[in-house]
């Protein structure tokens, strides 16, 4: 009897413990369970702007190499629309002098240029002179011949007269002939007496060396008394951009992104000289001639910009954004956003999730009734990766829209205190505790 009991007693304390343990863990679970926290995002109106970056140069419009036709030293510098000698940055007018080579070789050349004209025109008036005078000798021999031939026929002049008469004759016309040769060759003399003379009167028009164009000289190459040496280019001088107001940036594109881009297309940019600042551009033209680097093939693209102010100089590094779209004060979420999908036990059951489009709608999540989760379908607009544009009727600008959920438990209210002090701080977020 006594065995009897004492296994009931046993089996008594081994149920009271067994029953104990389970008040521990189910009162254990429910402090680790924890509270559900909504992370939110207010629903604001922004500009949203879809872009290509790119890097370019800053350039002139219109740049113009001006250079030496002829070779020579240089003499003299001329002097620039402010009265000052031409240099860098120099202000000129179109026509103005800008250098002075040494002219004494090509003077002399056009004073032989100019006496071998005078040699040829003196020559075609005594070819002229010969053709008169044997046109005279040829009448003389002609009529003498004739009066030969008459005598010859009545018997009264001998057979060896009459010969010489007609040799005479044929005399007299050869040197006519010759003489109109010589006449020809005087002229032809001229002619090339000329060309020398207009060579050499342009050589030594090359000698001044003038601006094109009314324009700014960014670049002087050449110093005084430095000998400038012609080939079949000529040497290149002085480098003068046209208009100042009127700039191009020559921006290098990857061909990835390059069919996107079509003259006339909006771009603004930035110089790291006027940090502060955003220029405003319209695409040009696209060059065809790419260049291959590195397995990478590149187009450059020419950019027109105006320049007023004259704040842009050539070639400063521009940073480019080429415009493929823009919407400016509309509603607009991070795109993160339209990818999130919370848990289905916390989506409202009385409402149907509705189906959407891939990349042209998605669905975002409001909290309409307390811990229940409202499904919202949108439109989505234009978007650049970052933000996205979001077209609806059902949300307003500051409604809130979840964009995540956290599950905190309760023991971990104090947490934070415990935290590795080398760890960075989370962010703060917006926090609904349900």
């Amino acid at each position: 009897m006594k065995k009897f009991f004492s296994i009931i007693i046993i089996c008594l304390i081994t149920a009271l413990i067994i029953w104990g343990l389970a008040v521990l863990i189910k009162n254990k679970s429910f402090k680790s369970e924890g509270k559900i926290i909504f992370r939110t995002e207010k629903l604001a109106k922004t500009d949203v702007v879809r872009t290509i970056s790119a890097t370019g140069t800053v350039e002139p419009e219109e740049l113009i190499n001006v250079g030496a036709q002829v070779n020579g030293r240089i003499m003299k510098f001329g002097t620039d629309a402010d009265g000052k000698t031409v240099d860098y940055g120099s202000r000129v007018k179109k026509g103005a002098v800008l250098a002075l080579i040494d002219d004494v070789i090509y003077k002399s050349e056009l004073q032989q240029a100019q006496a071998s004209r005078e040699q040829a025109k003196a020559a075609i008036l005594t070819a002229e002179a010969s053709i008169k005078e044997c046109t005279a000798n040829e009448i003389r021999a002609k009529n003498e011949w004739d009066r030969a031939k008459s005598l010859s026929e009545k018997k009264i002049m001998s057979g060896s007269e009459t010969d010489s008469a007609k040799a005479a004759y044929l005399s007299a016309l050869a040197q006519s002939a010759k003489a109109q040769a010589s006449l020809a060759q005087a002229k032809a003399q001229l002619a090339s007496a000329e060309a020398v003379l207009t060579k050499a009167e342009r050589n030594l028009e090359y000698c001044s060396i003038v601006s094109p164009v009314d324009g700014i000289i960014i670049d002087r190459r050449v110093s005084i008394g430095q000998t400038v040496v012609s080939n079949q280019t000529a040497s290149s001088m002085f480098l003068v951009a046209k208009d100042f107001k009127k700039m191009q940036v020559w921006v290098s594109v990857n061909e990835a992104d390059i069919g996107a881009i079509s003259p006339g297309m909006p771009v603004r940019f930035s110089c790291d000289a006027f940090p502060n600042r955003t220029f405003n551009g319209t695409v040009h033209r696209i060059r065809m001639n790419a260049t291959l680097s590195s397995n990478v093939v590149t187009y450059i693209v020419e950019v027109n910009a105006p320049n007023d102010d004259l704040k842009l100089i050539p070639y400063l590094t521009a940073n480019v954004k080429f415009i493929r779209g823009e919407r400016k004060n509309v509603l607009a979420v991070p795109f993160a956003l339209l990818r999130f999908t919370p848990p289905a036990h916390l989506i409202d059951k009385s409402i149907q999730i509705p189906e959407v489009k891939p990349y042209r709608e998605a669905i975002l999540y409001v909290e309409r009734s307390k811990g229940k989760l409202t499904p919202v379908k949108v439109k989505i607009g234009l978007n650049n990766g970052a933000l996205a544009e979001i077209i609806t009727d059902e949300l307003k600008e500051g409604d809130i829209i979840i964009s995540g959920i956290e599950t905190v438990s309760a023991d971990s209210k104090n947490s934070d205190n415990l935290k590795n002090p080398f760890l960075p701080s989370r962010p703060a977020r917006n926090r609904q505790k349900k």
